[in-house]
Order: C-alpha cells, then structure tokens, then sequence
C-alpha cells in the first residue's frame, strides 16, 4: 500500500455528507450552532465537504493564534477571500498578502492615524446628534438595524467620501446589500436576477460613483478618508493609483458600515435585554457632557466593556477563512495543501475553557479585576489579528461609542416582552426582522 506520510499522521477527522448538507443550507441563520456541534463531535480539527473547495476547521484560541501569525507564511488570505468575494471586493485590503498587503497597509494608515481619527469624531457628533434626534417621531414602529445601516452610511459618506448623498443614498444602501449577500451566493455566476448578479452591478455602480470623485479629490486637500487616499504616499514615495484607491474605498466602505451597523444594533439589543446596563451606560456618559471628544470616548471605560461584550457574543465576522499554499501540521494532523482553512471567532468567544458562563450577556468579564479576555491572547479576536487585523477597528470603536454615548443620552428603549433576536451570523451578523425597538424620549 502507498504511504502519502510515512510518519503515520492520522487522519483528518470528517463530518458526513448530512452534516455538510446542513452548513450549507443554514450556515447563515445557525453558525454558532453548526460550528459548536462539529467542533464537540469531531475534536479540534475537522474535514469538510463544501460546493467549492475542501475545508478544513481548526477550533480554540491556539488555532487562532497559528492562522492569524501565520509564521511560516502558508496562508493566503488572498487565496481564501478571492474564492468566497474576490469578484464584489476586488483586490480590498483584505485581499492581499505578503509584501503587497504590507505596502498597501503602510500606505493606508495615514488615514487611520490617530490625529485623522481625532477629526473623525469631531465631525460625526454634529451629524449624529441631528440623525437620532428625531428617531421617536416616525409614527411607526421603531425598527434599530436599518436606521442604524443609514445613520452609518451617511457617516460614512461625510467621513469617508466628505459628501452628502440624500436621495442617492438609499441606491448606494442597496449595493452594500447586494454585494456582501453575493459574497455568499452558492450559484457564481452573473445570470440575471440571481443573487450573484445583483452583487456585481451593486460593485459597478460603486465603481461608478467612486471613480467620478478622483479628479475633485486628487485636485484638493480634504480631510475625507478618500482625499487622504488619494494623497497618501508609502516610504519610498509610493501611491496608490486611482483603480487601487477605488478598490479599497469599495472594500473600506463595505466594512465601516456594515460591520458597525451589525454591532450597533446587536448593542442595542443587549441593552434593551438588560436595562440595568442600560441605565450604567447613561450615568456614566452624563458626565463626558453632550458629545464627548475623542479623549473623552477613550475614558469611558464602562461603556468600552459594554461594546467589547457585545462583540464577543455577536461578532460580525463569524469566520476567518485562509487558503493553504503547501501542506502543514496542526494538532497532531497533516493539513494538505490547497484546502480552505477556517477559524471562527463567534465560537472561540463562547468557549466554556475560557470564558465563565459565555452565553450570558457579562461586561465586567472586561473589567481589569477578571480580564477574561486576556486568559489567552486569541481568545477574543473580533478585528482578527496579526498582519491582517483589521486596520480600522479603532475607528470603528469610535464611531459605536460616539454613536451609544448620544443615544443614551436622549433615550430609554426597550423591546417587546418575551421578544428574541432572530439572527443571521453570517456572513455579517444582523437581526432578520430588523430589530423592533420602543423608544422614550428622556426628559
């Protein structure tokens, strides 16, 4: 008999082709679910059939800590996200890898820096404060998730493009739609009125709207995220050209408001769930006054617990795929080359080993006295981590505190009583009804 590894490697333990079945079918609506059954039957390292390429999970903070460092340079995050979104985010910052991703991330981060970040707030408090004043006052029941996906998307637009869209923003709405539905589509393929399709031309339309602001960007000296793309330049010089930078503004746009949307209304959720938090939060933004600066965020540290426990229990991103360029070992098994290979940090953040009780709603699990997240250093990973961590993840922390010191500052909100949260966990976690909401103006 041939030998493939002579060294006696067992093999890859597998799901069966019902289990497989399964994932495909309800991955989006049940992960947490799926992935926990998998990983209790299987062990920590796990074979799976998928419609387009093998998959291999690895579970637990020590997988994370191998894929995220990635040390010995086997795995492409390129590889993996050009299978699942390289047509809808073409070559985003995500989508790289080695010494290009190092460039472009070099280049990027001036506008993350913190005096760029500093600005950012400044002109959100104004446009949040006038957005959520007038929330109470619809005639109709408050619904959290898209009120937030179009506070953010005008946040994003004055932050990142430095435009107002008005009417056209509910068009660009629908691309963000359309273009992270299809990054899950199982038909690929651009056959009109299939989910696939309306992706692309939700991404040519960005394409579009994007490339007609380079000339007016190149030409001025805007504080937008855009202008100082558009300026920006590496060490030795280098600068991105205008296909790189409309790009990146596509993939940037999609994950400011996406992911923050998702956050946002799974905060709200928790809150309404446990008043007392609620009622935690606005005493201790009264005292950081009306809108609360940059510096003042950062002491807020209640409130910093409060959104780290709502990334732990709903991350955005469930899962954090990679492709393996040549073959490795990983808890005792031979990996093969070519595989998909897939963390989940929805899992890992609900794993009994390190976190206690981690299906209730606990944000002094932050606090320093308990500080479970540092029990191990890839046990909370929401942004991710090493090289591809995400690059705007201070930002994104920033715009959910600015936007959670507002509101409870002007409102109480509860939910519906016996009322539970139907939730997508993939590929962005959101609520699929939209997240009902009754809000009390506060005297």
């Amino acid at each position: 008999m041939l030998r493939l590894h002579p060294t006696s490697t067992p093999a890859i333990p597998r799901t069966g082709w019902w289990e497989t079945l399964q994932q495909t079918l309800q991955f989006r609506y049940k992960t947490l679910e799926l992935i926990t059954r998998v990983n209790a039957r299987h062990g920590p390292v796990v074979r799976q059939h998928t419609p387009v390429v093998p998959l291999v999970s690895l579970f637990g903070p020590d997988a994370n800590r191998f894929v995220l460092l990635d040390q010995e340079q086997i795995l492409s995050a390129k590889g993996a996200w050009d299978i699942i979104m390289g047509r809808i985010f073409t070559n985003g910052l995500l989508l790289r890898d080695g010494d290009n991703h190092r460039q472009h991330r070099r280049i990027m981060q001036v506008a993350f820096h913190h005096t760029a970040l500093r600005e950012y707030v400044d002109r959100m408090n104004p446009l949040i404060a006038t957005a959520i004043s007038g929330w109470d006052d619809r005639g109709e029941p408050f619904r959290a998730f898209p009120a937030f996906k179009r506070l953010t998307l005008d946040l994003a637009c004055q932050i990142f493009l430095g435009i107002e869209l008005g009417a056209g923003a509910d068009r660009l709405n629908h691309a963000f739609e359309r273009t992270v539905a299809a990054s899950m589509s199982v038909i690929r393929l651009p056959i009109p009125g299939l989910e696939f399709d309306r992706g692309l031309r939700g991404r040519g339309f960005m394409i579009d709207l994007f490339s007609a602001m380079l000339p007016g960007k190149r030409a001025g000296a805007g504080a937008d995220m855009l202008s100082r793309l558009c300026h920006a330049t590496g060490d030795q010089g280098e600068h991105y050209g205008d296909q790189e930078i409309v790009d990146h503004m596509i993939f940037l746009m999609m994950a400011a408001h996406d992911t923050t949307t998702s956050t946002l209304s799974s905060l709200l959720y928790e809150l309404a769930r446990h008043p007392e938090w609620q009622t935690r939060m606005r005493d201790e933004c009264a005292g950081a006054g009306g809108a609360a600066d940059y510096e003042a965020l950062g002491r807020l540290t209640g409130l910093g617990w409060v959104v780290n426990e709502t990334l732990r229990r709903h991350p955005p991103l469930s899962t954090i795929p990679r492709l393996a360029t040549r073959a490795f070992d990983f808890g005792g098994y031979r990996v093969p080359e070519g595989v998909m290979v897939a963390i989940y940090p929805l899992h890992t953040h609900h794993m009994r080993e390190w976190w206690s009780d981690p299906y209730r709603f606990d944000p002094e699990r932050f606090a320093p006295g308990r500080a479970e997240h540092e029990r191990h250093p890839y046990a909370f990973i929401p942004f991710g981590g090493g090289a591809h961590m995400c690059i705007g993840y201070r930002f994104a922390e920033l715009q959910i505190k600015a936007i959670l010191h507002q509101l409870v500052r002007r409102y109480r909100w509860s939910i519906p009583a016996g009322y539970v949260m139907p939730e997508q966990q993939a590929p962005i976690a959101k609520p699929r009804d939209g997240l009902p909401l009754t809000l009390e103006r506060l005297a």
